[in-house]
This record gives C-alpha cells, structure tokens and sequence, in this order.
C-alpha cells in the first residue's frame, strides 16, 4: 500500500499550511508562460494586506512567498505564476506599500532607503525611481516607487511627509520642481516634471 501523499494539484496545496517558511529571492516569473489557470480568491488591498477567500493572510512568509511569483502583464492584470500556472488576483492599487524610510547623506549624495511591509528594501534610483500620480476622484497626490520589474510600492502617507519634509528646490527643464535626491537623481514631488 502507498502511504505517499497525493501530488500537489496548484501552488496552493504545494505550500506548506504549518512550520516556516524561508524567503527567497522574488523567482523569474517574466520566463515563464504558461496558460491561464484561472481565478484566484486572492486580493491584495490599498494598505498592502493580502487576503484569501476572504480573509487575511496572517502569516507574514506566505505573503512573502506570494509576492515572489507576482507578475504584472500588459493586460494589467495581477497574476501568480508558476512554471506550469498562472492564477489572476485582484489588486487594488499597488501590490505593495513602502512602510520605511531611511535617509543616508545629504543633498545630491542622499540615499533613500525604502523598505516595504513585506520586507523588500532597495534604494531610490534610476532603477527604482519615485513617481507621483493624482487620484482621479479626490485629486490627492499618490506617490510610488518602483519595486521590480513593473511592480510598484504605494508610498505610504506616513513616509510621504518624510519626503516632503526633505523637498528642495531645483532648477529642472527650465522651471524650479520641488523634490528629493537620492543617488545622484532628483525625483519631482509636485508631479509636473520627470525625474533626471
């Protein structure tokens, strides 16, 4: 008799339910193809939590694990995927939110240190740059910063007022932007110009 367990038939049942999970670096979802899966019960709200069927997920490393096979498509859906699956969820806004900041240096030689919810850090950028959009409805300003690939990071309220604080002026396409450095790049924060 076979006491083995059936083989896992999506990627929620190969994830194990109890004992830990280890991070791991985000995997290359952008080789993968495969065909639609389906729907997933899977939301990831405005404030960065993740939700299943319904309810949060509470544990901090299965979200952690999610957001390393999340893919944005051109279609502009969310997809989890897999070598062999891809599931679409429902993303509000963004799929992650930049909860921290750090501020090393000063100036034009200032580095800005984000570090999400979920525990991604990087630094501001020409590879993760900050960009500000307008809410359609309220007209309030959205900033965000590039996570990886195509994945954005809601800068959250708290950590705005940080980088407003740190605004300065700067001479940029012939008009004064007001702004913040980091890395050697300047990064609009009246959303009327494009970073340089």
């Amino acid at each position: 008799m076979d006491n083995r367990p059936p083989p896992p038939q999506s990627l929620l049942d190969s994830i194990p339910q109890t004992g830990s999970l280890h991070r791991r670096e985000p995997a290359p979802v952008h080789l993968w193809n495969p065909p639609l899966s389906g729907e997933l019960d899977m939301r990831i709200t405005r404030d960065g939590t993740w939700y299943y069927q319904g309810g949060p997920i509470e544990r901090k490393a299965l979200a952690q694990l999610f957001s390393g096979i999340l893919r944005l498509d051109e279609d502009g859906r969310y997809y989890l995927v897999t070598p062999v699956e891809r599931w679409a969820i429902q993303v509000d806004d963004a799929p992650f939110v930049a909860t921290n900041l750090n501020i090393e240096g000063e100036g034009q030689l200032q580095r800005l240190r984000f570090t999400t919810s979920l525990g991604d850090e990087f630094e501001a950028g020409t590879e993760h740059p900050i960009t500000l959009k307008c809410d359609p409805d309220s007209g309030e300003p959205a900033p965000y910063i590039l996570v990886r690939a195509n994945l954005q990071a809601l800068i959250h309220r708290n950590v705005f007022y940080q980088l407003v604080d740190l605004a300065v002026a700067h001479e940029q396409n012939g008009h004064s932007a007001l702004g913040v450095w980091s890395n050697g790049q300047f990064f609009p924060m009246d959303g009327g110009a494009e970073a340089r």
